[in-house]
Formats: C-alpha cells, structure tokens, sequence
C-alpha cells in the first residue's frame, strides 16, 4: 500500500476512534442558564405529586403561563430510598452517558422533614455523627477548625451518603467522569455540604479525575463565614453557584447572629483592650463598657438560639429516630451564604403572575417563579 494512502487510513480509524470522547458533552464553569433550566425541570419531575398546583401562579398579559417541560437530554436512572427525616435522591443520565446529575429533594410536606431545617444549631465541619448504635458518619467539609455547618442538612447527607458514594462509584467505573449537584431549598442546602464531602474525601474513597459542578437554587446558608470561605475557595473559577429570587425569604435564613467571638483573633474588635492602650481614661472606660455590654447581649442571644434551634429540637428528631445521638454544638450562630450569587430581580408583571396575598408566603420559592424569571433575565424563549 503506498505511503499515502496508508497514512489516509491511519487519519480514518484515528478519528473514528477520537469521535466519540470528542462527541461527548463536557461541563464547564460558568452559569449556564439553559443547564440551569434543566436542572429545574429534573427536580420538577422528582417533586412531581409531592406539590400538587395552588393555583397561586396566573398567566401574564399575553395570556402566558410558565410551564416547566421534562428535562431535555437526561433519564433517570436511579432514585434512592427515603432516609433520615425524609431524605431523597436522584441520579439522571444524559443520553451520551458522559454527564450525571444528583438532584437532592428537599423540603416535603412531612413534620420531620421540617424539623430537618429547624436543628439550626451548628455542628463544627470536621467531625461524626452517630446516626445509629452502629453507624457513625465520619465527615470533613472545611479545613478551618472555625468553621461550621446546619445540623439538620448535614444529618440528610449523612443519611444519603452511603447510597451517594455508591453510585458515583458504580457509574464512575462506566466511565462517568463529570457531576453536577443539584438541588432547590433544602435540597440545595444539602448540596453545598455534599460537594464540600466529596473535595475532602480520601483518596481512595473514588476515582481520580471526577468533575463536579454545583447549583445550589433557592438555598438557605449552610454554615458560617469560615464553612463559606472554604466553599467559595474549592470551588473557584465558576463551578459553584447560589440562585437567588430577591423575593424569596428562605434563602435570607436560619437566623444570622454575629458576637465577637466570631471575628479572627486579629481584629481590634475580637479583643478591643489592646486597641484602647494609650487613650484617654474616660474613653477606655466608656468604650469598655459599650463592648462589654455588646460582647454579653449578643452571647446571651447565640446561647439562646443554639438551646431553642439545638436541643428543643432535638427532643423532637429523637422521636423520629431513637438511635441518633446528639452532637456536641460549635459556639457559632454567624449563617453566611455560600457560592458566586446568581441574582433573579422581578421584572415588571411578575408579581401579577406570583401575587402574595398574605398567607401564600411560598408563592415565590417555588420552581415555577425561578424558572419563570431565568428565562425573563437570560432572554430566553
């Protein structure tokens, strides 16, 4: 065979042989509005009969209703079992078998699921859970020894995890390399502390070279300042993202409450002694005073919530399950949001579509709002 056309056929298998990696779909960073929209539709179809329609939602002037159509390029291939307080996954596919999805529900119209978001009281984001006389999950979410996380979102991942793990592993070895966490309100949640899970993963725990890719829509904060340092940290460059409607009051939640103990050991504020060294007596005397009654009010009220929002609510979980032990909780209450912000502002009709009439205080939390305005603000059809 002459040279040439040898070197036409070692080109023809070459590419034949490239094609289908070179085919196949690859994330990357950055919001993707329409990756986003089809996030919403799978955790539609996973919440599907869970929330029948209110109602609540009407058409705009021309007549338009927002509908949320089935998810475009993905099937679902795995849906886990309920766990903890209510706890569920879905793992979809994409059809090149190249891109998975674990889309976390979250909240559903059960008393324990509830409870789940209301154990605000933080846990420290290195350490174990006994969920059962046998069973203790063991974590690491964050490298600061400051840093902590939501209790009750971080006892839905430890229900999860071991389903979780499994089948990132088992679609891992079929050669699915690239995930995206997905999840909306408590679900999204969830899915900061699990991406943060798998980045301090041992090594041997799954297979090298995974991409993970993160929307957390309609999420509440997940810990404190230091948790979302480390958050933001790992997953710089546009592979982790909050989105938000201006008018949803969850992501605003839990409660919020900075003392001075929260600040780092080199603000003037942690310690003000120091920084009044060499002024004048009456000023030291009266800035004392000021920070001794700011450093007392703001330690009663963190005492405070972490008694109301730790052990009062535990009593309750303990009900639903005997065997998990209560933790020991961090001293901080300072909730911080997490993740490049992706900002939906309102747009002139959207509260007649989305009217709040005083009792439907969900009426903008909702997938159909979100989705609604990510097609006004991207310009989308």
């Amino acid at each position: 065979m002459p040279m040439r056309m040898k070197t036409f056929w070692i080109g023809i298998v070459w590419i034949a042989i490239q094609w289908p990696a070179a085919a196949q779909t690859t994330l990357s960073p950055g919001f993707d509005p329409h990756e986003y929209l089809n996030l919403l539709s799978i955790t539609h179809e996973q919440q599907r009969g869970l929330f029948p329609d209110s109602g609540q939602v009407r058409p705009d002037s021309t007549g338009r209703m927002p509908v949320i159509p089935p998810p475009q390029g993905f099937q679902q291939v795995y849906r886990s079992a309920e766990v903890g307080l209510y706890n569920q996954w879905d793992l979809w596919l994409n059809t090149d078998s190249s891109v998975a999805v674990i889309a976390i529900r979250g909240t559903i119209m059960k008393t324990e699921s509830w409870l789940e978001n209301f154990y605000a009281a933080m846990v420290p984001a290195t350490g174990s859970l006994r969920l059962n006389d046998s069973t203790r999950f063991t974590y690491q979410l964050a490298t600061s020894p400051r840093a902590s996380v939501h209790t009750g979102w971080l006892m839905g991942l430890a229900y999860m995890a071991p389903s979780l793990l499994k089948q990132i592993r088992t679609y891992a070895a079929k050669g699915v390399s690239q995930f995206i966490i997905f999840g909306h309100s408590q679900g999204g949640a969830i899915a900061f502390l699990l991406r943060s899970y798998l980045e301090y993963l041992s090594k041997d725990s799954l297979p090298a070279g995974l991409v993970f890719k993160t929307y957390c829509s309609a999420a509440p904060k997940p810990g404190n300042l230091y948790y979302a340092y480390d958050f933001d940290h790992i997953t710089q460059g546009g592979w982790a993202y909050r989105v938000v409607n201006m008018e949803d009051w969850v992501p605003e939640t839990p409660f919020s409450l900075q003392t001075l103990n929260d600040f780092n050991a080199v603000n003037p504020f942690h310690d003000i002694k120091p920084a009044l060294k060499g002024t004048k007596l009456l000023i030291r005397l009266y800035a004392n005073h000021i920070f001794r009654g700011l450093k007392k009010s703001s330690q009663r009220a963190n005492k405070k919530f972490r008694r109301t929002l730790g052990r009062q609510v535990y009593r309750q979980i303990r009900q639903a399950l005997p065997g998990f032990s209560e933790p020991a909780y961090a001293p901080s209450m300072n909730y911080m949001p997490a993740g490049i912000p992706i900002v939906l502002a309102p747009y002139p009709g959207y509260e007649d579509m989305f009217p709040f009439n005083g009792k439907n205080t969900f009426v903008h939390h909702g997938l159909r709002p979100y989705y609604e305005l990510v097609r006004h603000q991207y310009h989308m059809p």
